[in-house]
């Protein structure tokens, strides 16, 4: 029988294996090929954490595995609060109302299309709802999010991501090549609105618009912002919608009621609204930026280490189908919405 000192010495043993391959996966993501790629220390964490515990990881002591949990539940939820640091209500007003309206449609278009796509595909609930969720709002970062809140198996979450990062990638290379085509009609303040509305990763949108000048850029980064603030409202919204779920289950079993509140969404729009009252200098938020990204990585590799490989086959290519169902989407409504409507 192990001690409670024992136990809490173990989770810190996996916590701090954790961070050894988060320390990796930022050493990686420095060298210039990731950095073309815009691939971020996330994902780079995600892929060492499958390729550990799809070979090595029976070589692990099975006591460390607690560590992984807590790295993959509990950091999580901090580093989404902290997630706020990179907001203010400000980023709002520099941008007008129309970016808003065109974010609003984007986000609430890509959850229903996703879900009722992912029920005509015959996809379970939980990885059409991560695949939508990240194709909506975030990539990675909006997936984690949710995934805290419906608390599904670990390999859901690592199919959602590979398809924003499969798609936001493609979105990242196919922009620039579209603005210096000439083949869509857009301003340069359009362009920006478009690129911050539908591509994936703030990363992404980044890689992108730094093919098509810091105009664009600069617009896109703020428009993607915005998205990223519904993520607090979306988790909250789908919190209430499974605790309903959870609530008619109960009553028809006659069990007692356990209702989930996603506290840290609103500990989320707490700092943004901290953020924007400008009181911390900006070297502080840096750092705060930096730690969470760093605790948002050890997420990421510790689903990875709990991801089988096999899951990816018995998943097949159906989530993958959804994605890309969503990618035009973003794409083709996307681009008539920035046009009619800024």
């Amino acid at each position: 029988m192990m001690t409670n000192e024992q136990k809490r010495a173990n989770v810190l043993h996996g916590v701090l294996f954790v961070a050894l391959f988060t320390c990796a996966s930022f050493y990686i993501a420095q060298f210039p090929v990731m950095q073309y790629l815009s691939l971020s220390p996330l994902i780079i964490g995600i892929v060492l954490g499958m390729a550990y515990g799809n070979t090595l990881k029976k070589n692990m002591p099975e006591e460390w595995l607690p560590g992984i949990t807590f790295a993959s539940k509990k950091l999580l939820r901090t580093a989404i609060v902290l997630y706020g640091f990179r907001l203010t209500f400000q980023n709002i007003m520099s941008v007008g109302l129309s970016a808003v309206i065109i974010d609003v449609i984007i986000i609430t278009g890509t959850l229903i299309i996703g879900l009722l796509m992912g029920k005509l595909l015959k996809i379970d609930k939980e990885t059409a709802l991560l695949t939508s969720t990240g194709s909506a709002i975030c990539g990675a970062a909006a997936i984690l999010g949710m995934e805290a809140v419906i608390n599904n198996k670990p390999h859901k979450t690592t199919i959602a991501v590979s398809t924003v990062v499969i798609f936001g990638t493609i979105a990242m290379f196919l922009y620039p090549l579209l603005y210096r085509s000439g083949l869509l009609d857009l301003t340069i303040q359009q362009w920006g609105l478009y690129t911050g509305a539908t591509v994936h990763e703030v990363a992404h949108v980044v890689g992108a618009g730094n093919g098509m000048g810091e105009a664009v850029t600069g617009t896109a980064v703020i428009v993607k912002m915005i998205r990223v603030m519904f993520l607090a409202p979306i988790l909250l919204i789908f919190s209430l919608i499974i605790a309903g779920q959870v609530n008619r289950s109960a009553r028809t079993a006659h069990h007692a009621i356990k209702i989930t509140i996603p506290w840290f969404a609103f500990g989320f729009i707490a700092v943004i609204g901290f953020n924007s009252l400008n009181l911390l200098p900006g070297s502080v938020v840096n750092a705060l930026n930096y730690i969470d990204t760093f605790l948002l990585t050890m997420a990421m590799t510790a689903l990875g280490i709990e991801t089988h490989l096999r899951k990816f086959k018995e998943a097949g290519v159906k989530p993958f189908l959804l994605a890309l169902i969503l990618f035009l989407w973003l794409m083709v409504g996307g681009y008539y919405m920035v046009k009619y409507i800024s």
